[in-house]
C-alpha cells in the first residue's frame, strides 16, 4: 500500500455527510482520501482527518468517474471504496467491480438501491411486500391495475427516501404520468398504496450475519411528512415487544436474502391494516434525518464510527465485534421552521441531548432509560413544534444540486 503500507480507504461523498466516518477511520490509521463535488468543497469537513480531498463535477457520471478514481489509484493503493451517500452507492459498485476490489458488486448493490430489484429479490425469498409491478410492458401494467384496486404509488427506483414518489388514484393518472416521464418511465415502478404503521430498523453486519440491530417506529410515515408536512419524529420501540421481536425476525432474514456480508443498513418495513409486516425498501448506508444520533443515544452504538471499524478491520483481515447495546431508549423530532434560526431556548429537559443546528430547521433529540418518559416527551414536544416553528414546502422530485 502507498505511504509506507499505511492503509488508504476512498470515500465517495455527493452530499456532505459521513463526517464521522472520516474520523473514526483516520483514528483507526487508516489513509483516508475524500472524493467529493466541487459545489460542496466548502462544507466543514474534518479536514484534518482527511489526507487529500479530490474534486469532481459530478460523482455519477460515467466514464469520467471510473477515470478520474483509476488515475487516483496510480499513487494511492486504495483497499477500500465506502459510499457516503446513498446516491454513491451504486457509484461505488460500479468502482469495486472495475478495480477488483472487495465490497458490493453491482448486483448486489442494486438490492439497496433500486427499488423493483428489492421487491424482486425480498418476493423471491419469501418476505412480503406490497403488490407492485415493473411498468416495462404496458399489457402487464394494464393487467396489475385491474387486478389491483387503487390507490397506488409510482416509485422512482433508485431515489432516496420519499424522493419522487406520487400517489395516484387512477389509470388515467398513471398513464398520464408515464407520458409526462417519457424515456424516463422505466426507471420508476408501480405498487399497491399500504396504510399502516412505518418501522425502521438499523443495523450493523459483519461475515453476512446481524451483530446490532435497533427497531424504531415513525409517528407518521416519512412519506406523509415529505407530502403533506408535519414534524418527522421516530423513537425507540419497547425492546420486549411482539413489534421489536417481528423486526428483528424480518430484518434478519432481508439481510440475509440480500446477501450483505458486511456493513451498515436501514430498513424500513410497514404493518398494514390487516396486522401484516411488508418490507418497504432498505439501503446500504446510516440512515439519514439524525438517525446516526437517535440511534447512538437509545444504544451507546454510533453506526458510521463502527461501520469505519468494521472496514478497516475486514481490509486488515481483523476480525470485528459490534458494541454491546447499552438498552436505552431515545427519539428524534426534526421540521422544516418559518425561522431561519429557530430559538429553541425554551426546551430545558435534562433529556435532551442533541440539537440540531441547520438553517430552517427545528429539531432535537430526547434519551432515556425510561420509554414512557421518552414517549411524553415527543408527543409534547411535536405540538410544540407544530405551533412554535413548522414550516411547510413543496416535496422534491429529485434532490437539490
Amino acid at each position: 500500500m502507498s505511504e509506507g503500507n499505511q492503509l488508504a480507504i476512498l470515500c465517495l461523498a455527493s452530499y456532505f455527510k459521513g463526517t464521522t466516518f472520516l474520523s473514526a477511520a483516520k483514528q483507526q490509521g487508516a489513509r483516508v482520501l475524500l472524493l467529493t463535488r466541487e459545489k460542496i468543497k466548502d462544507e466543514p469537513w474534518p479536514r484534518e482527518d482527511i489526507d487529500e480531498i479530490f474534486l469532481m463535477p459530478d460523482l455519477s457520471k460515467r466514464p469520467d468517474i471510473i477515470y478520474a478514481v483509476s488515475y487516483m489509484m496510480r499513487a494511492n493503493d486504495i483497499a477500500q471504496i465506502v459510499p457516503l451517500d446513498d446516491y454513491d452507492v451504486e457509484t461505488a459498485a460500479a468502482l469495486r467491480e472495475h478495480l477488483r476490489l472487495p465490497g458490493l458488486g453491482e448486483t448486489v448493490a442494486r438490492y439497496f438501491r433500486d427499488k423493483l430489484a428489492m421487491r424482486l429479490q425480498a418476493r423471491a425469498n419469501d418476505l412480503l411486500v406490497p403488490e407492485f409491478t415493473p411498468v416495462f410492458n404496458y399489457d402487464r401494467l394494464r393487467a396489475f391495475m385491474d387486478r389491483v384496486p387503487p390507490p397506488w404509488v409510482l416509485k422512482p427506483r433508485s431515489e432516496a427516501g420519499a424522493m419522487g414518489i406520487k400517489k395516484v388514484h387512477s389509470a388515467e393518472e398513471v398513464w398520464r404520468r408515464l407520458d409526462e416521464l417519457g424515456d424516463q418511465q422505466s426507471f420508476f415502478h408501480l405498487e399497491d398504496y399500504i396504510p399502516g404503521e412505518v418501522y425502521h430498523v438499523d443495523s450493523i453486519v459483519w461475515d453476512g450475519e446481524v451483530q446490532f440491530a435497533l427497531p424504531h417506529k415513525y409517528t407518521q410515515p416519512p412519506m406523509n411528512v415529505a407530502h403533506q408536512g408535519g414534524v418527522f419524529v421516530t423513537r425507540t420501540l419497547a425492546r420486549d415487544s411482539e413489534e421489536s421481536e417481528m423486526l428483528l425476525v424480518l430484518n434478519k432474514k432481508l439481510l440475509r436474502a440480500f446477501e450483505l456480508s458486511r456493513g451498515v443498513t436501514h430498513a424500513e418495513f410497514i404493518r398494514g391494516e390487516d396486522g401484516r409486516y411488508y418490507f418497504l425498501e432498505t439501503a446500504a448506508r446510516v440512515g439519514g434525518a439524525n438517525i446516526e444520533q437517535l440511534v447512538e443515544a437509545a444504544s451507546g452504538v454510533n453506526l458510521w464510527a463502527e461501520w469505519a471499524k468494521l472496514e478497516i478491520a475486514f481490509a486488515r483481515g481483523e476480525s470485528y465485534s459490534a458494541p454491546k447495546d447499552s438498552g436505552g431508549y431515545a427519539g428524534v423530532l426534526i421540521c422544516l421552521a418559518r425561522q431561519e434560526f429557530p430559538d429553541m431556548s425554551s426546551f430545558q429537559d435534562p433529556e435532551i441531548v442533541f440539537r440540531l443546528e441547520k438553517k430552517h430547521h427545528a429539531g432535537l433529540i430526547v434519551a432515556s432509560p425510561d420509554q414512557e418518559r421518552v414517549e411524553a416527551l415527543i408527543s409534547g414536544y411535536s405540538s410544540r413544534f407544530d405551533y412554535e416553528f413548522l414550516a411547510v414546502a413543496p416535496p422534491l422530485d429529485k434532490p437539490p444540486s
